[in-house]
């Protein structure tokens, strides 16, 4: 930016400071009031930092503001302003912007004001600007509190924020172009603060018990003067090289020799004696080219190994979003001179401060008292000072603060909670990516620690060890965790170097964990899994006390002794209110909801013969739910009261049934009376190292280890180390070489074998053979090898590849379908053909009771009638209920409005506007129909998917899933704006089953939106579904129960072979379904009927005490409720399900609780 584009009045503020002339700065008159000008004109900049952009143009800082500094430090108030100004000025450029902008136009400015804040960097380094800011701050740190103002906390504050940000500029590599041993800026910045003594004051900060509240400053300051060193090459400084260097370097320098050896072979293999046009072409047999022929190539021999047929062709370009993320820390050695410095302020820091600064930063982050996310320079300043300490003369007692179990569980908490943040925060996850590897590194140092201490020659350091390894791998949490790191590794996000401190740290943890099983001989764990919990759920009062419902001509018989009774008890003044509570303070279910189960207890009460009670529960209810007059008005009288009782004496109230009444079960499925509550069960072990082996046999970690193999030249060796220990476990102690029979990993097998280098990767190449020897010898006996090796296998596939295709046939796999002969086939087509027309019976019932085969379910039956072709659907065998439609305020709405609009119509119910009840299986069928069109009708309907989910084992998914809809609907019902809502799984086995075909057909089903190609990774609940929606689907989910009692004694009858007596019955259930649709329209009618007449007002009070009493009892509550015959039963969230007065039926939720955990063996 030219300075003549300045603003004129920044430019006359500007000029108004002062002039220099030659070493010597003149200020003018008004310098204080023109810097006061321009802290205001910083603070009212625009979006775009304009005025920070035309003063760093301008070289405000180096050609003003550090001469005032320097030279005109006693004018105490331009000090003071200066130094704001300079704070201002040199404020990171992520802060100014908030983040790096993605907006061309505004990265160039963000470009812009970095580039001006490595120019100031290069200004202060300078020992006269850090010499004045250090005598400053040790004056003001010589005043005791008593002498010490605010003004001068307030500038010790501004002086180690200034350092902070000069330290805090990136290097500028393309400018520098500095190489190792050489002094760059940011090295010369901190031998300008060694000269002045600052490094001193720092260190008196850190140790001081009085400073304690600029701890945090100060160990930022410390983390950035060490950003760019390694601490293991740091504590060698001066040492002279050690032995390991040594060998380090000249196995580098062997690989060098090695390769330009080769290369000089290749070159003289490639000089032929004639000239090249004469060069020949050649016909490769074997290798077709675009056509049917064989390749022609044009070229010499020599060249024919080096061909590929992608020569020519432009490479695939990689979207932004799908590139690997890019290493952001770069370490390098600083000059000599500036690493010896380093290496004593750490001695010194370890000496005299690590302890309590540690202590008092880890205060302040349990307090709260820090900023966000400063807890990652407590775990840098961990990692970083701990490896010093290790590398240098390890003494634990240095770092005694820092090692302790509770470390591991703060740094354990900070790395799941990144975990989980980089998951559900997209926007945001290389962000916490890099928080995730800060985290990474302090829990790797961590364990490298007390590996140190369990070698030590002191036998009080190898008992702290023993015990802090024995608290470590006991939790399963710590055991746990590399496995979810290594699920969820994301290239995208997360750099290599992430990638390879997971794998050194997983090898260390494995190595320390093999050798403390084998010292102890046997190790005892804690182990969490998840339990159904099976707990009985509250049946009636009736049920409960044995009081079985009466038939109708005993109650005919009790009721004149009851109305006697009540008769006598109506009278009595002295029956109180406060014995009988109607409701359930304790209970889950809200007050306003618990008026069905009111109702069920007066019932009760009438059924046991308790008449004071039932008035009593009855004035009680009336007094707690008085709206709607449901329980009589406030005003009612003795002898409507009776006779409100009579009526619900006579209810036919449903009620939850009793064990007695579910009959039998399947041995899949679950109890329909018992709720289940998921907790999670903690149980002590023996630990199997083997056993906790095998989690590591999994596809994602095995891609993870082999993603950087494929890195191998650039790789330390102690890291290909790692990655072979790891993939040797897999293969030789677990005897799961066939987990590696994968093309891509064979190709990098080739690359190191023919890699003229190859001797210095000895334990690589002889890995490599030795897995290739095990998959000839395979392919010897299984040609379907050489398929496989096309993808990426599992344990089961694996089994199946060295025993034998099918040997998993035979085993207890519950997701594996069941295999059907062919003569199990034909007698299942026969006696479905000779079955499937005869009325009045279930077809599939009859095919099980006839099958003489292997025990089938009736599940399975259906699912091969569909694969065979004989049926079109599942639904097709979905049992016919009984459904007593039960009818809400909204369809009498519409079926006022629409009796209105067609009352001129001959027939009302032949009209097809007239909104009918649907069944849940139909209104599924109808979202379901395109998808049936789709796929020739092979879609199941949500209920049988989810059924088939459930026998397959996803449980808890199902019930995760139907919590998430809940949660989603009341979320939706309290904040009354909906958004899409994402579904993100977080145990392993939710993962799972969000990969299965079957699962995310049952989402789409659902109406659950998948991610976004590109922009999403989970599926999401549409803003667009209703609360009433979600529920509805929440409760398709439950898991129906059917019964399927065989009568003892009788022998199934051949259908066809009806005798009069089922013929009558047939006539008879015929007639009665007649009668059922009758009343089904009458009762309709009615409903309309009392509609309008509420709407005109004509309804008198006395009438709708009475006659609405007894027409709400047949009306139906405000969400539709479906009760099937005895044939299908209820699901578990509408089991509970008791029409009220007027009041909506209670759906008791399910209750669990997920929490990750492993699955017991």
């Amino acid at each position: 930016m030219d300075l003549s584009m300045m603003n004129c009045e920044l430019l006359a503020t500007c000029s108004a400071l002062g002039y220099l002339e030659g070493d010597t700065y003149h200020k003018e008159p008004d310098c204080l009031e023109s810097v006061k000008d321009l802290i205001r004109y910083l603070r009212h900049e625009d979006e775009t930092r304009d005025v920070r952009q035309q003063l760093g143009a301008a070289q405000i800082l180096q050609s003003d503001l550090l001469p005032i500094l320097t030279q005109h430090r006693q004018d105490q108030s331009l000090f003071h302003a200066v130094i704001r100004l300079m704070v201002n000025l040199t404020q990171p450029a992520l802060l100014c912007f908030g983040s790096v902008p993605k907006e061309p136009s505004f990265r160039h400015h963000f470009l812009q004001v970095l580039a001006y804040l490595q120019a100031y960097k290069e200004a202060f380094a300078s020992e006269k600007a850090f010499g004045v800011l250090s005598e400053t701050l040790y004056e003001l740190l010589q005043l005791g509190w008593e002498e010490r103002q605010e003004e001068d906390s307030l500038l010790i504050e501004r002086i180690l924020l200034l350092v902070r940000n000069v330290l805090h500029v990136p290097a500028d590599l393309d400018q520098e172009k500095r190489i190792d041993d050489d002094a760059s800026v940011h090295d010369r910045l901190l031998w300008a603060i060694h000269l002045s003594g600052l490094d001193d004051l720092l260190l008196f900060l850190a140790s001081a018990t009085a400073e304690h509240q600029w701890s945090l400053h100060v160990l930022e300051i410390i983390s950035l003067m060490f950003r760019d060193q390694n601490p293991e090459q740091l504590a060698g400084v001066g040492q002279g090289r050690l032995a390991q260097e040594r060998r380090t370097a000249v196995a580098e320098l062997e690989v060098l020799r090695q390769r330009e050896m080769a290369e000089k072979k290749t070159r003289a293999l490639q000089r032929g004696n004639r000239h090249s046009r004469f060069g020949g072409s050649y016909i490769v047999q074997g290798l077709k080219s675009i056509g049917e022929r064989d390749l022609i190539f044009h070229k010499g021999l020599h060249n024919l190994q080096n061909y590929t047929s992608d020569l020519g062709k432009q490479p695939r370009r990689v979207p932004k979003r799908r590139q690997a993320a890019r290493e952001l820390s770069v370490q390098r050695r600083s000059a000599l001179n500036v690493r010896l410095f380093l290496r004593d302020f750490c001695s010194e820091f370890l000496e005299n401060c690590y302890n309590r600064l540690m202590g008092s930063v880890k205060d302040h982050l349990l307090r709260e008292k820090a900023q966000q996310h400063d807890e990652t320079y407590y775990m840098w300043a961990l990692a970083f000072f701990m490896a010093f300490n290790r590398a240098a003369s390890f003494r634990p007692g240095l770092v005694s603060e820092t090692l302790s179990v509770r470390t591991f569980h703060f740094i354990e908490q900070n790395l799941t909670k990144y975990y989980e943040m980089m998951l559900t925060d997209r926007k945001e996850a290389t962000s916490w990516a890099r928080r995730m590897h800060l985290a990474l590194k302090a829990y790797q140092e961590l364990l490298a620690t007390v590996n140190e201490m369990n070698v030590s020659s002191d036998e009080a350091v190898r008992e702290s060890s023993r015990i802090i390894q024995n608290n470590i791998f006991y939790v399963m949490e710590y055991r746990e965790l590399f496995l979810a790191l290594f699920r969820k590794f994301d290239e995208r996000c997360q750099p290599r170097s992430f990638l390879r401190d997971l794998v050194e740290t997983t090898h260390l943890f494995l190595k320390m964990l093999e050798r403390f099983c084998r010292s102890r001989g046997n190790l005892m764990v804690q182990n969490k899994r998840k339990k159904r919990k099976k707990k009985k759920k509250v049946l009636d009062q009736s049920v409960a006390s044995g009081n079985v419902p009466y038939s109708p001509e005993e109650m005919e018989s009790v009721w004149p002794s009851l109305a006697e009774q009540l008769q006598c008890c109506a009278q009595d003044p002295e029956l109180s209110l406060d014995s009988m509570v109607p409701f359930d303070a304790a209970s889950e279910v809200p007050v306003e909801e618990q008026r069905a189960e009111a109702m069920v207890r007066i019932q009760d009460c009438l059924l046991a013969g308790q008449a004071p009670q039932a008035l009593t529960l009855l004035r009680s209810a009336r007094e707690v739910w008085p709206e709607g007059d449901v329980f009589g008005s406030q005003n009612i009288s003795p002898e409507e009261e009776i006779q409100l009782l009579k009526q619900i004496f006579w209810a036919p109230l449903p009620r939850q049934q009793g064990p007695e009444e579910q009959g039998a079960e399947e041995e899949d499925e679950e109890e329909e009376e018992e709720e289940e509550l998921h907790v999670v069960e903690v149980l002590e072990k023996e630990f199997n190292f083997l056993d906790y082996l095998k989690r590591f046999a999994n596809t994602t970690v095995i891609q993870a280890y082999v993603l950087l193999l494929r890195s191998y030249k650039q790789n330390s060796a102690h890291t290909n180390h790692c990655v072979v220990k790891m993939l040797h476990r897999l293969a030789y102690d677990l005897k799961m070489e066939a987990l590696l029979f994968q093309l891509s990993l064979f190709c990098l097998f080739n690359r190191m074998l023919s890699d003229p280098a190859a001797g210095a990767y000895k334990e690589l190449v002889t890995f490599a053979k030795y897995i290739l020897g095990k998959f000839f010898a395979l392919a010897a006996v299984n040609q379907k090898a050489f398929v496989e090796l096309l993808f990426w296998k599992n344990t089961a596939v694996v089994r199946e590849m060295t025993e034998g295709y099918g040997s998993l046939d035979g085993g207890s796999s519950s997701r594996r379908r069941p295999v059907w002969s062919p003569e199990e086939e034909a007698q299942l087509q026969e006696l479905y053909l000779a079955h499937k027309d005869v009325e009045g019976q279930d077809v599939v019932d009859t095919i099980l009771a006839h099958l003489k085969t292997a025990p089938r379910t009736r599940k399975q039956v259906i699912h091969h009638l569909v694969q065979l072709g004989l049926a079109d659907s599942v639904k097709d065998f979905q049992r016919k209920g009984t459904q007593i439609v039960l009818w809400t305020e909204d369809q009498e709405l519409e079926l006022q409005r629409l009796f209105e609009e067609f009352q001129d119509s001959d027939d009302l119910e032949e009209e097809e506007n007239l909104p009918e009840e649907e069944s849940e299986e139909d209104e599924e069928k109808e979202e379901g129909s395109e998808a049936e069109q789709g796929h020739g009708g092979s879609i199941l309907s949500t209920q049988n998917l989810g059924q088939n989910l459930h026998q397959e084992g996803f449980s808890a998914p199902l019930l995760w899933l139907q919590n998430c809809l809940i949660r989603a609907a009341e979320d939706r019902e309290e904040v009354g704006c909906s958004q899409a809502v994402p579904l993100v799984p977080l145990t392993e086995e939710n993962e799972e089953a969000m990969e299965n075909e079957q699962f995310q057909q049952l989402l789409q089903k659902l109406r659950v939106r998948p991610p976004a190609s590109g922009q999403e990774t989970f599926w999401r609940i549409p803003a667009k579904l209703s609360p009433t929606q979600l529920r509805r689907m929440a409760a398709s989910l439950s898991q129906p129960e059917e019964e399927e009692k065989l009568q003892p004694g009788l022998e199934p009858k051949v259908p066809g072979e009806q005798g009069p007596e089922e013929e009558h019955q047939q006539e008879e259930a015929h007639q009665q379904e007649e009668e059922r649709q009758k009343e089904h329209r009458a009762h309709a009618l009615r409903a309309l009927l009392s509609a309008r007449k509420k709407k005109a007002g004509l309804v008198s009070p006395e009438e709708e005490g009475t006659d609405g009493g007894k027409e709400q009892l047949k009306v139906a509550p405000k969400k539709r409720q479906l009760l099937d015959s005895d044939e299908e039963k209820e699901e578990d969230e509408g089991g509970s399900k008791a029409p009220e007065l007027g009041a909506p039926g209670i759906r008791k939720k399910k209750r669990f609780q997920i929490e990750d955990d492993d699955e017991s063996d």
